[in-house]
C-alpha cells in the first residue's frame, strides 16, 4: 500500500486554494468574508494563537454563500482535474490512499475519478465549514492510518511538505515531491 499527500504532491498547487479562488470568482459576494479571514491569519500565523483548524475553519466560511456546493465542486474538478501530475498518473495503484489536510468532500469526487477508494481528509461540513475534529495534518494523519488501517505497512509515502515526517517515518520508503522532482526522503 502506497500512501500520498495530495495538495503540492499529486496535485499541482493547492486544491483548497484554488476552490476557494474558483468560488470568489464565481461568488464576489464571498470577499465580503475577507477580513475574518485575514484576521484569523493573523492571529494563527503570526501571533501563534488558535490552531490551525480554528484559521481554516474561519477560511470555509465562504461555504456558506454556496447553495449547491456537490455541483461547484464537480464543476471544480472538471476545470482542474487535469493538474493531477503525470507521475502520479503512471503509478497509481487502486490501494492508493490519499491523506490530506484539505476537505474530504472536496477529494472525495477526484478520488473517485482516479478510481481510488481509500482517502483520509478533514472532516469539513461541506454547507457551514464547521470541522468534525481536528485538520488532517502532522500527527493526526498517523492517527487517522492506523485507526482506519491498523499496523499496515506503507511500502511508500510521497508529500511536499517535511510536516509530513509522521508518515515518512511509518513508511518503508519515503519521497519529496518538488514540483515534478521526486527525491528520497531526507531525515537530517
Amino acid at each position: 500500500m502506497n500512501a500520498y499527500d495530495f495538495d503540492n504532491t499529486i496535485f499541482y498547487g493547492d486544491s483548497t486554494a484554488r476552490f476557494y479562488a474558483f468560488e470568489l470568482k464565481r461568488r464576489p459576494k464571498i470577499i465580503l468574508k475577507v477580513p475574518s479571514l485575514v484576521s484569523a491569519f493573523f492571529k494563527f500565523y503570526v501571533f501563534k494563537k488558535g490552531s490551525k483548524t480554528e484559521f481554516k475553519q474561519t477560511m470555509f466560511r465562504f461555504l456558506t454563500c454556496v447553495k449547491d456546493i456537490d455541483g461547484e465542486v464537480e464543476d471544480f474538478w472538471k476545470a482542474n482535474f487535469d493538474r493531477i501530475k503525470p507521475f502520479y498518473l503512471k503509478q497509481k495503484q487502486n490501494d492508493d490512499v490519499i491523506i490530506s489536510a484539505s476537505p474530504e468532500f472536496l477529494l472525495s469526487p477526484v478520488c473517485e475519478k482516479l478510481g481510488l477508494k481509500y482517502l483520509i481528509a478533514s472532516n469539513v461540513n461541506k454547507n457551514t465549514g464547521v470541522y468534525s475534529g481536528i485538520n488532517c495534518h502532522g500527527k493526526e494523519k498517523v492517527r487517522r492510518f492506523k485507526e482506519m488501517f491498523g499496523n499496515t505497512c506503507v511500502e511508500e509515502f510521497y508529500s511536499d511538505s517535511f510536516s509530513d515526517t509522521p508518515m515518512a517515518e511509518i513508511a518503508k520508503n519515503a519521497f519529496m515531491v518538488n514540483k515534478d522532482e521526486i527525491t528520497p526522503w531526507d531525515f537530517t
